[in-house]
């Protein structure tokens, strides 16, 4: 699940920088991939700041990169505990990306993007090890439009809900883990 992004500049700097309060930049990039550079706001030392992230981690006991963790049991996975309970982020985006199997090879691409035009705000925790910041995003359930594409969708953060997200305890964001609205999502095949 959400194995690709889209990033567009304008409005997503904007509009980021006037909802939460703080001077976001960020280029477009309308295919970023997991193990590219990725921007994240993060509450470090009292202020909620930009965080230049990679997307993806690489523990030593997995043969892969893990580009995302269940939303529902991170809090509870070794590999995901401590950032959880510590090093919550959001990273802003314009929308994703799903293929979905229409028979035989042949696989349909779709986008998912606000109604409304806006960014999202997609839940993910951080990592400081030797390589740098590094990024895990988080999954849920999908809502019934999503679950028609694939088995999961980001978790996305409401607006009003960023301080709960980066600042509240553990067992206090669980809530907002649930799906999004159907009504909030405009999916289109490209």
């Amino acid at each position: 699940m959400c194995g690709r992004l889209n990033v567009i500049e304008e409005p997503l700097t904007s509009w980021v920088s006037e909802a939460l309060g703080i001077s976001f930049e960020t280029v477009t990039n309308n295919d970023l991939r997991p193990t590219q550079s990725i921007d994240t706001i993060a509450h470090v030392e009292g202020s909620n700041i930009q965080l230049g992230t990679t997307w993806g981690i690489k523990p030593n006991w997995s043969k892969k990169v893990i580009l995302n963790a269940q939303g529902e049991t991170a809090a509870e996975k070794k590999t995901f505990k401590q950032a959880f309970a510590n090093q919550r982020c959001l990273v802003p985006y314009s929308g994703w990306y799903e293929w979905k199997a229409e028979g035989g090879n042949k696989k349909q691409k779709y986008s998912f993007t606000h109604t409304d035009s806006i960014p999202f705000l997609m839940g993910g925790i951080w990592f400081d090890n030797e390589l740098g910041t590094e990024l895990v995003t988080l999954t849920t359930e999908p809502n019934k439009k999503c679950a028609d594409i694939h088995t999961r969708m980001p978790v996305i953060i409401h607006p009003g809900e960023v301080d709960r997200w980066l600042q509240g305890e553990p067992e206090d964001v669980q809530v907002l883990i649930d799906p999004i609205d159907d009504k909030l999502i405009r999916l289109k095949a490209t």
